[in-house]
């Protein structure tokens, strides 16, 4: 009998500090949106020429579900290159991350320049009052740093994605509409020859490629120890996207991932000297052959962007047809 209560105490013991741990990985879920809510429409990188008409369907849409919209005071500011001055854009970003009635701020497009704003930001009152980060793209370092502040961030379309053919943003919308309000989201897309078949659960992270090698070596920085990866990227060179990935795999990117999704990989640009491989296996002849890996995920610089939840666990299966992805409650 004291044998087997000394062995129910380690066991008790073993199972507490694995769902401590698991508490202490879990990131915080900001509030789901409800009919009444207040979504920001802010600029924090490339300039919105001419786009006014395009930001007022984007109002349109959000206002239709019931919320309501506020627009940045210089969101068609002309900054040149950006949507305003560095000073003007981080205004515009701060008061939508301070102000309590805003739920959610939704990046008008990407381009450049949400890096040069990261650290002007003070984020002690979003940490209190945490609320939805949206977008993709150059968004990616906000997703990054806010994913390592401990929140759960949306990548997912932005106010610019509804220039596309509206026959072609259909799943686009209704998934982001989904992440917004807080319903299940799961995704089931035909297996790619080069899938990696596998399952493995771990909580989802990452971005634009290009933005998550210029996050290395700062506080944005990701961890993605036992994390499902996900990346995506338009054009580039295909020696780009390698010389980016050894960039990641010397940094320890690929040392303890659990699985890899790979998005849209579109626009690659044709080089003189031909790379000699396809995109596909350009990425397996750089991450763990161990690890699921799927291809072809509709997310990324495409009119099919699926939203996606940064910092929420996933359940991953690639199988030699089908591939599934289940996001965790």
């Amino acid at each position: 009998m004291k044998i087997k209560s000394v062995f129910t105490i380690i066991i008790l013991m073993i199972f507490s500090s694995i769902n401590g741990q698991e508490k202490k990985n879990k990131l915080i879920t900001p509030p789901y949106l409800q009919k009444g809510d207040t979504i920001a429409i802010v600029a924090p990188a490339g300039i919105l020429k001419n786009r006014q008409a395009t930001i007022k369907k984007a109002k349109n849409l959000i206002e239709s579900w019931g919320l309501c919209v506020v627009l940045g005071d210089n969101l068609f500011k002309n900054g040149h290159h950006f949507a305003g001055s560095d000073m003007e854009r981080t205004s515009d970003f701060q008061k939508a991350l301070d102000n309590p009635h805003i739920k959610a701020i939704w990046a008008a497009r990407g381009g450049y320049g949400s890096v040069r704003i990261l650290d002007k930001l003070n984020y002690e009152k979003f940490k209190k009052n945490p609320k939805w980060i949206i977008g993709y793209s150059d968004i990616t370092a906000f997703h990054n740093h806010i994913n390592n502040l401990g929140v759960e961030t949306i990548h997912g379309m932005m106010a610019t994605s509804l220039e596309e053919k509206p026959e072609e943003i259909i799943e686009t919308i209704v998934s982001f509409k989904k992440a917004l309000f807080g319903q299940k989201i799961y995704y089931n897309i035909p297996s790619s020859e080069f899938n990696k078949k596998g399952i493995v659960e771990g909580q989802l992270v990452g971005g634009n490629l290009a933005i998550l090698s210029s996050m290395l070596g700062s506080e944005s920085q990701l961890n993605t120890n036992e994390k499902v990866l996900f990346i995506e990227e338009i054009g580039e060179y295909k020696y780009g996207i390698d010389r980016m990935l050894q960039s990641l795999k010397r940094a320890g990117y690929f040392e303890n991932v659990s699985g890899l999704i790979v998005g849209n990989f579109s626009s690659i640009k044709k080089n003189s000297t031909k790379w000699g491989s396809s995109i596909e296996q350009l990425i397996l002849d750089v991450v763990p052959k161990n690890i699921p890996v799927l291809f072809d995920f509709p997310a990324g610089h495409k009119a099919d962007n699926r939203a996606l939840i940064f910092g929420r666990k996933v359940k991953l299966s690639v199988g030699s047809k089908q591939a599934s992805m289940i996001f965790k409650e």
